[in-house]
């Protein structure tokens, strides 16, 4: 796999996980450690895509 294909996806995931996030924070029955670890993998994804972009 390319580094801009490579990119493409973990971009994609990271959108996935944003929608995924603010859907959960609407939910008023929703675990606030989901949502925590949610967060987690989003920011992972978003470092993982800085570091490759630089």
């Amino acid at each position: 796999m390319s580094l801009s294909a490579h990119l493409t996806e973990l971009k994609k995931k990271h959108a996935t996980l944003s929608t995924q996030v603010e859907e959960a924070q609407r939910s008023p029955g929703m675990d606030d450690l989901h949502v925590a670890k949610l967060k987690k993998q989003k920011l992972r994804l978003k470092e993982e895509i800085e570091r490759l972009s630089t």
